[in-house]
């Protein structure tokens, strides 16, 4: 077989993911394959059985396999176990003693017997909040990965609230250290810095690639395209999402209904017992609006969940960390700016019933607290823009509404692209309050885009054109942030904000 041949021949890797109990192995599958796959749990030997978890498929026949192995327990005794591993007593005391009263340890050697048939390579996840040197099972266990003979990358869990550069990098140099002398170890990553967010998987992929043995490089190649494409076209989709939202909101008005000129009705407003017409009307007319901004807001957040294999019906409480963490930054005062965020965040939930109603207590002033005397959304500082056009007034929202509901968009990109990832402690909520900074320092940036964009948006008579524009920005700008937020991947997305 020539080289060419044996290079186009579609191949099978696996990774076996192995780790003493309870250090975080189901968590990392779950960030690698985006599912909820196993159980994760505080307890020692949660994982009972050795499962094999498709990670990457290519057109050509490729595929890439993760195995989530039960944890070691007894390490020291495991490893006596396994230098009798291949000789008879070795077998009769593993699949008769101990498969039935020591069904952990049975389980622990199954494992190790998966890992060294069938692994490529070997991920060996370490507690690092322990230091090296006072990890007891550490020795033995260094022992057993020399046993199943394959290359290892060590994986330091754990690593707890993030902490300066420096000092996270002597932590890792410190692991370093204490492996060196352990030729089996090939690399030492820090699982936290690639698994906050998708974009900086590559990393953990990269580094693999120097281990893959010669005849299979060239479909391990393969596997990493497809990953990239099929990363790249989840993002694309995503922007997509967010611009057909941003044009609906861009786009959309609602008319104010005509003044009742009935005698009853003048005759209560000369008495003062009914509020005067107009601005009651624009009231009633801006909670519709903005009633459906908030139900296309749930809408595409479920939609982005969804895209990333995430639950739904977390919908709510991605919106809701969004709203924790975003804050309006207009000259309004504090009762606006708290229900304009609220709006922006999706969380206004029952707005257009009090509106209607003529009120502004949406649920007893839970978002607002306590509210003195009669507020009205009129004026361009909720947002809001009021036309006449055939003797028919019109409310839509204003270029700085749009341009604030942008910069949340994007957050709630980043919270939904982070949820749920085994990434440590690095974002509390998903959503830490410093995203909003690098959002609206990135809009700053391109500050005469939006601007006319908005034009563009309004008067666009193609919505999928309009959507293009929308897409091209959010491209941009959500590029922009991602870069400023992992700068070792910046080479990997450059092309994001691109996109044909």
């Amino acid at each position: 077989m020539n080289n060419a041949t044996l290079e186009a021949t579609p191949v099978q890797i696996q990774f076996a993911l192995v780790s003493h109990t309870n250090n975080g192995k189901t968590t990392l599958a779950r960030t690698l394959l985006g599912l909820d796959v196993g159980e994760v749990r505080d307890a020692a030997h949660v994982t009972q059985l050795s499962e094999a978890h498709a990670l990457l498929n290519t057109p050509q026949g490729d595929s890439l396999h993760l195995w989530d192995t039960p944890g070691f327990g007894d390490s020291v005794r495991l490893l006596r176990r396994l230098a009798l591993a291949d000789n008879p007593i070795g077998w009769f005391l593993r699949e008769v003693f101990d498969r039935y009263r020591d069904r952990p340890f049975w389980l622990s050697q199954q494992a190790l017997r998966t890992a060294r048939d069938a692994a490529d390579v070997v991920l060996y996840l370490v507690n690092s909040a322990e230091d090296p040197a006072d990890a007891g099972y550490l020795g033995a266990e260094m022992e057993i990965l020399k046993w199943l003979d394959k290359p290892v990358v060590v994986l330091l869990n754990q690593m707890g609230p993030p902490r300066p550069a420096p000092e996270e990098q002597a932590e890792l140099a410190r692991w370093r250290q204490h492996l060196d002398g352990h030729g089996v170890v090939r690399q030492v990553l820090a699982l936290d810095a690639f698994a906050r967010c998708w974009v900086h998987e590559r990393v953990f992929y990269e580094a693999i690639a120097p281990l893959i043995a010669a005849p299979k490089a060239a479909g391990y190649a393969r596997l990493r395209a497809a990953w990239e494409a099929g990363n790249t076209a989840r993002f694309d989709a995503a922007m997509r999402l967010m611009a057909q939202l941003l044009v609906a909101a861009a786009q959309d008005r609602q008319a104010v209904e005509p003044e009742r000129k009935g005698l009853v009705n003048t005759a209560l407003q000369a008495t003062g017992l009914r509020k005067g017409g107009n601005a009651q009307r624009q009231d009633r007319a801006m909670g519709v609006l903005l009633e459906r901004l908030n139900q296309g807001i749930a809408a595409t957040t479920r939609e982005l969940l969804a895209l990333h294999r995430l639950d739904p019906g977390e919908a709510a409480t991605i919106n809701q960390r969004v709203r924790e963490n975003f804050a309006v930054r207009a000259p309004l005062d504090q009762a606006q700016a708290g229900l304009l965020g609220a709006v922006l965040s999706g969380a206004a939930t029952g707005l257009s019933a009090d509106l209607m109603a003529g009120g502004l207590s949406l649920g007893a002033g839970a978002l607002l607290g306590s509210v003195v005397g009669a507020l009205t959304f009129a004026g361009a500082a909720w947002g809001f823009n009021a036309s006449t056009e055939r003797h028919q007034t019109t409310v839509q929202f204003s270029d700085e509404f749009l341009q604030t509901f942008l910069v949340s968009s994007v957050l709630r990109y980043l919270a939904v692209a982070h949820f749920g990832r085994g990434r440590g402690h690095f974002a509390q909520g998903e959503a830490p309050p410093f995203w909003q900074a690098e959002v609206e320092q990135a809009a700053a940036a391109r500050q005469a885009v939006p601007g006319a964009l908005w034009a563009e948006l309004r008067g666009a008579a193609n919505p999928v054109q309009a959507a293009d524009s929308a897409q091209a920005l959010l491209r941009t700008l959500t590029a922009a942030v991602l870069r400023r937020l992992y700068p070792q991947a910046a080479p990997s997305l450059e092309s994001l904000a691109s996109l044909a």
